[in-house]
């Protein structure tokens, strides 16, 4: 082999061993649409057809179990009328006797699916399934979700009834903000109690396989029928990096897990954490007009760190802040209002959003200072 013909081998080697490694870099997932993001921010680290319609199954009753831990009292009692005892796929043999205490019925929702139990829980938030449909609905629509719409608490099929894994993913991360969400669905297992019969109780398994055996996995929701194949919730945390994955339509009851292993392995080999936004560098100050002060203070609640992954660069990480130049008093404004955002951007891009809150109340009224904005807003701001 002579010198050219010797090079030419080893660019031909290099090639192949670089296109070897980005292959296998990417996961391997089966399902048809899946998602991928950072649990803090909402980054989206790697997806699939993530804004594809499909049914979302049982993962539905995240959003169940979320609002029922936020609209009842936990030891407050749920009854089992006719509709939740004759829902199908309802695996507990409920009877119209029955009752149990929310934080129980919860805990049968989320850890065993309970289809009639989750039609239980929406009774008693709303009075009619219809109703909390309305709230799911209403809810989902405030954290930004784009193509969903649920008809009932536990995603039996309906035609009505469906979202997108981007959307699942926005739902997700929001219930995992709640402790006492996330306390249910770290479970393996959990003992449920009935409050009629009296001494009735029952010992759950999860039915999320990840809990027994994936390194840091905290959650959260199966899902299966028919029509939507094989969904998964995930979440994990390893150190200080939490990820959360949806897959959905999965070809079969185990794949789902092993899409998710999948994309959870993927982002802990490949994510890292930096500082991103500093609760208290993050300070800014608006005018206000017909207050009684002049000026107001907004920051983010709390400090974030961001998610970079392998191969970025930190340097092309910065914050931008859009945010009002002036502020109405109104009615008064309430510490902890959100008047903006500060948007954390990648390479130009917008990767996550995170709100601006007021700092101190300000209450509506005359200063000298606000007058000055008054007048400066009307002449010159347009």
């Amino acid at each position: 082999m002579n010198v050219k013909n010797f090079f030419v081998a080893i660019i031909f080697f290099v090639v192949a061993a670089v296109n070897s490694i980005s292959f296998a870099a990417e996961p391997t997932v089966l399902a048809d649409s899946a998602i991928l993001i950072e649990a803090s921010t909402g980054r989206i680290l790697w997806e699939k057809n993530s804004d594809e319609r499909r049914e979302p199954a049982s993962m539905t009753k995240m959003l169940t179990g979320v609002l029922a831990l936020e609209k009842l009292d936990p030891l407050s009692t749920v009854n089992l009328d006719q509709e939740a005892v004759w829902t199908e796929a309802t695996s507990l043999g409920w009877s119209t006797t029955d009752s149990l205490a929310v934080r129980d019925m919860v805990n049968a929702v989320m850890i065993v699916s309970e289809n009639g139990g989750a039609v239980a829980l929406a009774h008693a938030v709303a009075g009619t399934t219809e109703k909390f449909a309305d709230m799911m609905n209403d809810k989902a629509k405030s954290l930004g979700c784009k193509d969903t719409h649920f008809a009932n608490p536990n995603g039996l099929p309906d035609a009505n009834h469906y979202s997108t894994a981007a959307d699942m993913a926005r739902i997700a991360m929001y219930c995992m903000k709640n402790p006492a969400f996330r306390d249910v669905v770290d479970k393996q297992h959990a003992t449920v109690h009935w409050l009629n019969p009296k001494d009735k109780a029952m010992e759950l398994a999860n039915t999320n396989e990840l809990l027994f055996g994936f390194n840091g996995a905290n959650g959260i929701k199966t899902g299966w029928t028919g029509a939507a194949g094989g969904c998964l919730a995930a979440s994990a945390k390893r150190g200080e990096i939490e990820l959360i994955a949806i897959v959905m339509h999965s070809p079969d009851h185990e794949s789902r897990f092993t899409d998710a292993a999948n994309l959870l392995n993927y982002g802990f080999e490949r994510v890292r954490m930096i500082s991103g936004i500093d609760k208290d560098r993050s300070e800014k100050t608006v005018l206000v007009r017909g207050g009684k002060r002049a000026t107001l203070r907004v920051a983010v609640e709390k400090s974030f760190d961001f998610p970079l992954m392998t191969g970025e660069d930190a340097k092309l990480f910065k914050v931008t802040y859009d945010i009002p130049k002036i502020v109405d008093a109104g009615k008064g404004i309430e510490k902890g209002k959100i008047l903006g955002e500060a948007v954390l951007n990648y390479d130009g891009k917008p990767v996550a959003r995170l709100p601006l809150v007021a700092r101190e109340n300000v209450d509506e009224g005359f200063s000298f200072g606000s007058l000055i904005v008054e007048i400066v807003s009307t002449l010159f701001v347009k």
